[in-house]
């Protein structure tokens, strides 16, 4: 079945998930749903619509989570979906063109490290614990007492030096300060927090390992067509 073929008018869509159809509504009203319409302008919600509904139930009614932190987690669940869709379409258009030989090139050889050893790239010192946590504190504009509470909730994981001292990277240091937005400019609760992080983390454990995989598929593709085109000349 397709997902996101629409079928449920919204009288069904809401008795599917336990709301009132005017909540539908509005949903709609701020974004956070996007119902087709039929050639009389009457809305059909797909599965995936009905899919939708029930995040929002849960992180509303389980959670309290207000609309705002709703809206920010749903937008992020969208690019979390994209991403994968873009990249499994790459990576089956690149397998596609690898056909049967990709069984050969399964296991790529390594690339060879630099002479000199491997470089620290931006994103490995943006990782590096640096700051004892008054430092990170004062950074953020919090009170010590609160990056130990967003520790304890699981929000961040700052590292300990051999005496047991937390740092702070920047890293931690960025994911303080986008915190600090969601529950005071937007007053999502630190359950709404939590989901958000989570998928921000997810975003980027997903965009590095598709990446990953697509360029390991670019690299076999061409030094397959490189021996293709190097058997072709000397035969």
């Amino acid at each position: 079945m397709d997902k996101n073929r629409p079928v449920y008018i919204i009288s069904v869509a809401a008795e599917l998930v336990d709301m009132h159809p005017q909540t539908l509504r509005l949903y709609e009203r701020k974004g956070l749903i996007h119902p087709q319409r039929s050639s009389g302008h009457t809305r059909l919600y797909s599965e995936r619509d009905v899919e939708k509904l029930r995040e929002i139930r849960r992180l509303t009614q389980e959670l309290g989570v207000n609309l705002a932190g709703v809206e920010e987690i749903m937008r992020l669940s969208e690019e979390l979906w994209v991403l994968e869709e873009r990249f499994r379409s790459e990576v089956e258009r690149l397998k596609a063109e690898l056909g049967e030989k990709l069984k050969a090139l399964k296991y790529l050889p390594a690339l060879p490290a630099p002479s000199d050893g491997p470089r620290k790239t931006f994103q490995d010192i943006k990782e590096k614990p640096v700051y004892v946590i008054s430092v990170a504190a004062d950074l953020v504009e919090m009170h010590p007492q609160t990056l130990r509470l967003y520790e304890r909730k699981g929000l961040l994981a700052p590292k300990r030096s051999s005496g047991k001292t937390r740092l702070y990277s920047e890293r931690d240091v960025e994911k303080l300060r986008e915190i600090r937005r969601l529950t005071q400019e937007l007053g999502v609760n630190l359950a709404g927090v939590e989901e958000i992080m989570r998928l921000r983390d997810e975003l980027d454990v997903q965009h590095n390992r598709l990446e990953a995989e697509v360029a390991r598929l670019r690299l076999a593709l061409l030094r397959e067509l490189s021996q293709t085109e190097a058997g072709a000349e000397t035969g």
